[in-house]
């Protein structure tokens, strides 16, 4: 009954120490180690990023396929055999890092953070206006457990907070809307727009020109999403017309952007290395522990991906 992990090393010997102290009875190792042969035979459990291209031949006895990250778009769900559970993370330090950046990201757009520090390098001191937060509306795209946990935290700030799925959602103090009829009234009403949508066939290129002239004009875009969600083109279009007023980009396709790309340098744009939010092997392996126990005992598993939708 092993379980195989498949990504950063480093954090898998901090997986392999926690499983050692909370599950001693489940062998546990680190890719290549117990990828082939026997060994690989007795894997029943494997956690990755990636996941390998010959996985139902090389694992036949696979029982659980967990996604070390929130996402699952890097998965190719053919390959993987229709009885096996695929299972995203869903875990407190990927929401609570998600949380944080996101807002660190609305508040300095908010605070035009942007237009003083281009100020602080032209040697100028010049105030903005400064709006509260009342007047600046917030809109995210997406109503997982991350949109949840965003739109609670920005409306604490006094933003009017709202949000986008493709299903009917309730959530308190925040104005939801639901299917592709409702997303101009979205996105008319969104002043700062913030993506977490899940990377499908159906969201890809989302954040494109005909999304942004929807947008009130100055609107500003964070992408904590993937970058496949992005027309960076269409992005930099919006930029140089006013349009947009700014982006703060968590993601981008590919990653790293090209050494000459226009975004490296673009002072409306602030770019991070996708790392808004990372998965803490604590919180990790607890949930993941749980979902074992699930799955022993034939209860729903959290996280389990729907494969009609792709998330």
């Amino acid at each position: 009954m092993t379980f195989l992990y498949k990504a950063d090393a480093v954090r898998g010997a901090h997986w392999a120490r926690l499983f050692a102290e909370k599950a001693p009875h489940i062998p546990f190792r680190i890719w290549p180690d117990g990828s082939s042969g026997d060994d690989a035979h007795a894997v029943r459990y494997l956690a990755v990023w990636e996941p390998p291209r010959d996985l139902a031949t090389a694992f036949p006895n696979l029982e659980l396929v967990f996604s070390v990250g929130a996402g699952i778009d890097q998965f190719d769900l053919s390959a993987i055999p229709a009885h096996v559970p695929v299972v995203r993370m869903i875990e407190p330090g990927i929401v609570a890092g998600m949380v944080e950046y996101t807002t660190l990201a609305t508040l300095a757009l908010h605070r035009d953070w942007l237009t003083y520090a281009a100020q602080q390098r032209e040697g100028r001191w010049q105030p903005v206006r400064t709006r509260v937060a009342g007047e600046r509306r917030v809109g995210v795209l997406g109503l997982g457990v991350l949109g949840e946990a965003v739109l609670t935290r920005l409306a604490s700030f006094g933003f009017p907070c709202a949000g986008w799925s493709r299903s009917p959602r309730t959530l308190d103090g925040i104005e939801c809307f639901a299917g592709t009829d409702t997303l101009p009234q979205f996105l008319a009403r969104t002043d700062i727009l913030i993506c977490l949508l899940p990377l499908t066939a159906a969201t890809r290129h989302i954040l494109n020109r005909d999304l942004f002239a929807q947008l009130p004009r100055n609107a500003a875009l964070i992408n904590t999403g993937r970058g496949g969600h992005l027309q960076q083109d269409h992005l930099l279009e919006a930029l140089e017309s006013g349009q947009l007023s700014a982006a703060v980009l968590d993601v981008a396709d590919p990653e790293p952007l090209t050494a000459d790309h226009p975004l490296w340098h673009h002072p409306r744009v602030m770019l991070t290395p996708h790392i808004a939010s990372v998965t803490q092997p604590d919180s990790a392996v607890e949930v993941v522990l749980d979902n074992l126990r699930r799955h022993r005992e034939g209860e729903p598993l959290i996280g389990q991906v729907d494969r009609a939708r792709g998330y």
